[in-house]
This record gives C-alpha cells, structure tokens and sequence, in this order.
C-alpha cells in the first residue's frame, strides 16, 4: 500500500468515525504482513477493535448518565460477610433478564448491609447489557419531582424519568415522605408499571411503608404495583462499614442496626 493510498484510507476512517480502526490501521497492517492474514482476517480484527472501543465509549457514557454516586462491581462484593444473600441468585439477576421482562427488585435490610453496593453493581450489569440506567436517591428523586411540580413540568419529569429501562431507587425510608410527594411517587410507579423496572433499596420493611408515605392506603396502592412483578431479597447480615471498628474492638456486636 503506498502512502497515498494508506493516508487516504484512515482520513476515510476517521470521516466514518472508525477513529480506533484509524488509529490503530498501520499496527495491524504491520502485524498482518508478519503474521501473512488474509484480507479477512485484517477486517475482523480491524472491526473487531472499532467495535469494542465503540462498545467501551458508550458503556462509560452511559455509566456517567447514570449519576451513580459511585462504582462498585458484583465481583467485588463480599458474599462471605452476608451469609443470608443467595450468591445464585444475585448472579442470576446480573443477567438482567428482570429488566429485560419489566420486573422491579427490591432490596430490603439495615443500614450497612451493601443494599447500595448491590444496586449499583447489578446498574453497571444493567448499562453493560445495553440497558439505560439512571441511579438517585428516593429524597432527591421525591425533591425533583416536588420541583417539577411546583414549576409546572411534572409530565415533562416523568417522560425523563421513563425513558430509563431501569431506575434505581435508593435508601427509601430513611427520611419521611410528605403528602404531595408520596402522591408524586405514585404517579411515577403507575407509569413505570409493567413497562420499565424498578429497584428499590429500604431500610425498612414492607409494614412500616404506610409510615414512610404518611398514607397507608397510598403506600398499599405503591406496593401493590412494585410488588406485582418483582424479585424481594432481605439481607439480615451486620454493617459492612462497621465491621473494621469491630475487629479494632471498638464496640461489641449487638446485633442489626435498623
């Protein structure tokens, strides 16, 4: 190939965007020539690394959209601290065949436990799988709610809100819900119905939710919804944040904090 040719070959490339193909086109040309592929074998490794580059590109965008608060991976969960998770059937639920088919999940235990943890890991798998995630925690999801409605631009929030396939819902029932936003909620469950999934992460079990939303009727039509295609994990172990503290004979174990 002269250089003419090989020049105008990667302005080519990179017009059509194959950025990483252009970049990295003399090194596979290199190796081909070592290696005598044939023109096949050139183009599935030359497209072979566009498409992975492309692939990691939109996984970190859409791991940046997601606004979680921070990464945390499945592998590096500690299954051995938390005895009463089922390690199968978190895998299980890393292939995201629950959002896939619109099913919600909720995550239920003491503060500590890696409800979050697992909630953004399983998001990462979710985005992974091509699946759009968005992360927040239930008082700054009650708060734009509340804000869009007092500015007149609730239906625009909630159609925002939907176009994630899988909406992750943290630390519900750690502050009260008032009135107007307990109703906001609902309004934002019965749109996600059997359309697109939910996880939710609480402190508190499904009994105290009447409590939560100030409104036991109200909290019985919420869960009815969420509750009706869905996947509900308790985890009963200690606070991993507190564990170190422990093993420094700091405090003795008294038992779950709630």
């Amino acid at each position: 190939m002269t250089d003419a040719h090989f020049e105008r070959l990667q302005q080519d490339m990179v017009h059509l965007r194959l950025t990483t193909g252009a970049q990295r086109l003399q090194g596979l040309l290199q190796e081909a020539g070592k290696a005598s592929w044939s023109y096949s074998e050139l183009l599935t490794r030359l497209f072979s690394e566009e498409l992975t580059a492309k692939r990691a590109k939109n996984i970190a965008m859409r791991t940046s959209m997601a606004r979680f608060p921070f990464q945390k991976t499945l592998e590096s969960f500690d299954f051995t601290f938390q005895p009463s998770l089922d390690k199968k059937q978190v895998q299980q639920l890393a292939t995201c065949r629950f959002v896939a088919d619109g099913d919600n999940l909720i995550l239920v235990g003491p503060p500590g436990v890696g409800k979050t943890h697992l909630a953004i890991a399983l998001g990462i798998k979710a985005i992974e799988q091509g699946y759009r995630t968005l992360f927040s925690s239930a008082a700054n999801l009650i708060a734009t709610l509340t804000k869009a409605y007092q500015e007149s631009r609730l239906e625009e929030r909630l159609k925002g809100l939907n176009v994630a396939k899988l909406l992750i819902v943290d630390e519900l029932g750690y502050l009260p819900i008032d009135r107007l936003g307990a109703h906001l909620f609902f309004q934002l469950v019965s749109r996600r119905y059997e359309k697109g999934s939910i996880l939710v992460t609480s402190n508190q079990p499904f009994a105290n939710w009447g409590e939560i939303f100030g409104d036991k009727v109200l909290a019985t039509a919420i869960l009815d919804r969420i509750l009706h295609h869905s996947v509900v994990i308790s985890i009963k172990g200690e606070s991993y944040r507190l564990k170190e503290k422990r093993k420094a004979g700091l405090f003795k174990k008294t038992g779950n904090i709630v």
